[in-house]
């Protein structure tokens, strides 16, 4: 706690009392529940989640409730609590192949196996604000080229890279890593960072900074030509090893937004020309958040390519250093703490380089007042 004045832990518990007061509001309305906040505030719940690695709904819903809609001080809280929690060990790499669809498009393809998946998306709503009724069993509900919902839970995905990599026109996946990814939650980011570190900062990265990155590599500001290969929402298992078992048992299962964005290469001399992929995996459905990742997840792989980096998005350093929301929060927001000293040191300072440039000035003014009159006489 900061207490730099007299009387000053006094007017901070006053401060948390009001803090309550204005968070509960009108005590004729209704308190909000949890229940609402994870069900019908579903896409800022999945933010808070992505953003502070912590996948509970629950939990993202009273981080919300508590911050009072403030969703980055709601990442704040989330983190914070997550720090708490004990590591019992890693589970396996999500089978996202064996995705529950939800929704699934692509805009490479129109005619693509298992069909456009639309689901719920705002994409063809009009943007208009009215009178929101309840949801209806209408006729084509499921919104689908596949068939009815059930039949689109069902059916079988194949990725659209697969199609493309059938022909030899995109980049082949990389090989297994000999070892396990690296964990930025658990040590310091380092330069230059390996790809699996990029995608976990671009993960917790702030949406709005990424948003604006990702514009600016469509704008020209970067070396890419981007098309929406695939964007993918639904539900995976969630698995682990228990080294006592032998095998993998699941342990629940998690929404998920996945997107691989295809970029045209023209090759070197080494690498024949085909199309380069950029991916977005977040948690809940966030295709905007998604989409970002894998723009500038493409950009930050500039070097990999070959490619001169001339770009803010292609610049590592700058984009894992400062799209951190929580670190980002703290540096601006610790302002609003006293500075007393710092600010009267500073002020004697002013002061004293004020003195010294009105004598410069007063000299240069005398200087100028005799010459004139010398010149007279």
């Amino acid at each position: 706690m900061y207490v730099a004045v007299k009387g000053g832990e006094k007017a901070i518990e006053a401060a948390h009392q009001l803090l309550a007061q204005a968070r509960r509001g009108d005590q004729s309305v209704a308190e909000i529940e949890l229940a609402q906040i994870s069900e019908q505030l579903a896409l800022a719940v999945a933010r808070v989640m992505s953003e502070a690695s912590l996948y509970d709904t629950e939990l993202a819903a009273l981080a919300i409730k508590q911050a009072r809609g403030d969703l980055i001080e709601a990442i704040f809280l989330a983190r914070a609590y997550r720090t708490t929690l004990p590591r019992f060990g890693e589970s396996l790499p999500l089978e996202t192949s064996r995705m529950t669809i939800e929704r699934r498009i692509s805009a490479c393809f129109k005619d693509m196996p298992g069909g456009q998946v639309l689901g719920p998306t705002f994409d063809y709503t009009h943007r208009l604000l009215g009178e929101m009724g309840q949801a209806q069993d209408a006729p084509g509900a499921a919104a689908s080229d596949a068939g009815p919902a059930s039949a689109v839970a069902e059916a079988s995905y194949p990725r659209v890279a697969d199609l493309l990599g059938a022909q030899a026109l995109i980049e082949t996946d990389p090989p297994e890593p000999s070892e396990p990814p690296g964990d930025i939650t658990r040590e310091p980011l380092e330069f230059p960072a390996g790809r699996d570190l990029r995608l976990q900062a671009l993960a917790r990265g702030d949406e709005g900074f990424l948003l604006g990155l990702a514009y600016s590599t469509q704008r020209g500001f970067g070396r890419t030509h981007p098309f929406a290969g695939e964007i993918r929402f639904g539900t995976v298992d969630v698995e682990f090893e228990a080294p006592e078992l032998g095998f993998a048992v699941p342990l629940g299962r998690i929404a998920v937004t996945e997107c691989d964005m295809v970029n045209q290469f023209r090759g070197t001399a080494n690498t024949p020309p085909q199309f380069t992929r950029g991916y977005g995996l977040v948690f809940g459905q966030s295709e905007r958040k998604a989409m970002s990742m894998s723009l500038v997840d493409r950009a930050l792989r500039a070097r990999e390519f070959g490619e001169e980096v001339t770009a803010p998005a292609q610049d590592e350093e700058f984009v894992l250093s400062h799209s951190d929301n929580v670190q980002a929060t703290g540096f601006v927001e610790h302002l609003k703490l006293p500075h007393y000293v710092d600010f009267q040191a500073e002020l004697v300072l002013v002061r004293q380089l004020r003195r010294e440039w009105e004598e410069r000035h007063a000299a240069a003014n005398e200087a100028a007042a005799s010459d004139e009159r010398k010149a007279a006489e």
